[in-house]
């Protein structure tokens, strides 16, 4: 039986197409329009997450163990005494609540949500459940930042995942500990925003750029006449609006549609050191360099060994392994790559090195401390 920790040539492929798929993206042009409303959104319209926590009933023999969860047992006595039913002291240490998770629910309340309309929640065990599948959440307030009840959940859970298991043995797909509930809370309060105040609005960029909010404010301006919008700085733009709700809703409709100028972003590389994914934007460029580049092999096996004892011995025969270990580094090569001006040819000239992600990782960031790497370099 060997066990073998090389550097496959499978990820060698992922890397080709992930930085081919990349390059295909951008090469179907060199220069790209968007809209206002997709690189700026309405200071003041945004959602809030709320959360609370409930309980879970109905499942089959997969809840808590409650002598192990005791806010599970003190969920219910609350619940229960709210109902008017109230248990003693004694009996709340020895309840066996098999059937009942504690769990906590999440949900994100849109803006301008209004009373009586129903919003999707997320219910997580926080418990030792096994399983949420075919349980329902009770009556549930969801809360805000503030600590005001803003929504109340309930309903029966969708759970994506099935499990099974005997004998020892046990089989399971997906998640079974998190579900869902399609509008399953009810907005209970409003939740007041300023979009109608004042005469003015202002954009927040979803990027800090100076650029991307001249351009933003010189398409207002074109539209809708000189001094309507001004930058404020590289990710605030002002812009004066109608103080009639209606005018001011219609106004900002046909401002989130205006189209911006070309424009190219700032060059950025961005590694994932934990997966080894690595995205490049189409401004990213190579100056001339040389690389070299190896690989290490590390092999352990393990060998089944019988020691048997002679016959008048009295001992018995013991089953031992032997484990060989191989450490194998293959020797580098200097590769020198050429100037890349362009998106495909950085995609190119990274492909020849033949370097797995992870390997690329090092690569970029020795490329980049050399000075032959023109862009941001960000590691998350």
């Amino acid at each position: 039986m060997h066990t073998i920790y090389t550097l496959k040539k499978l990820h060698q492929f992922c890397l080709l197409a992930a930085l081919g798929l990349v390059a295909s993206l951008f090469l179907t042009g060199n220069s790209y329009a968007s809209r206002i409303k997709e690189v700026a959104s309405v200071d003041g319209v945004r959602s809030n997450q709320l959360t609370g926590f409930g309980l879970v009933v109905g499942l089959d023999g997969t809840g808590d163990q409650t002598t192990q969860m005791p806010y599970t047992s003190q969920g219910i006595n609350n619940y229960l005494r709210q109902l008017g039913v109230t248990l003693p002291a004694a009996a709340l240490g020895q309840l066996q609540l098999k059937n009942v998770a504690a769990v906590l629910v999440t949900a994100e309340l849109p803006a301008f949500a209004r009373p009586g309309q129903n919003i999707d929640v997320t219910v997580s065990s926080m418990g030792n459940s096994k399983s949420l599948r075919g349980g329902m959440l009770i009556a549930t307030p969801m809360r805000g930042a503030d600590g005001e009840i803003y929504a109340l959940a309930q309903g029966n859970l969708i759970v994506a995942g099935a499990g099974a298991s005997a004998g020892g043995s046990k089989v399971q797909i997906n998640h079974l500990s998190a579900g869902r509930i399609p509008n399953g809370a009810q907005v209970e309060r409003l939740v007041p925003t300023p979009l109608m105040e004042g005469n003015s609005i202002q954009l927040g960029l979803e990027a800090s750029d100076f650029q991307t909010a001249r351009r933003v404010a010189q398409a207002i301006n074109r539209r809708f006449g000189e001094g309507a919008a001004q930058a404020l700085d590289g990710r605030t733009v002002k812009v004066s609006a109608p103080t009639d709700p209606n005018a001011r809703v219609a106004f900002i409709a046909e401002m989130e549609e205006l189209q911006l100028e070309s424009s190219v972003p700032a060059a950025k590389v961005v590694i994932n050191s934990r997966t080894g994914s690595i995205v490049l934007n189409q401004a990213v460029t190579l100056g001339p360099c040389a690389i070299a580049h190896g690989n290490l092999s590390i092999s352990i096996g393990s060998t089944p060994v019988i020691s048997q004892p002679n016959a008048m011995a009295g001992g018995q025969t013991v089953v031992t392994e032997k484990a060989t270990i191989q450490i194998r580094q293959e020797p580098g090569m200097l590769i020198e790559v050429p100037a890349s001006p362009l998106l495909s040819d950085v995609v190119r000239a990274l492909n020849s090195l033949g370097a797995t992600p992870q390997d690329l990782l090092a690569i970029l960031q020795g490329i980049k401390a050399a000075g032959a790497l023109n862009a941001e370099l960000e590691v998350i």
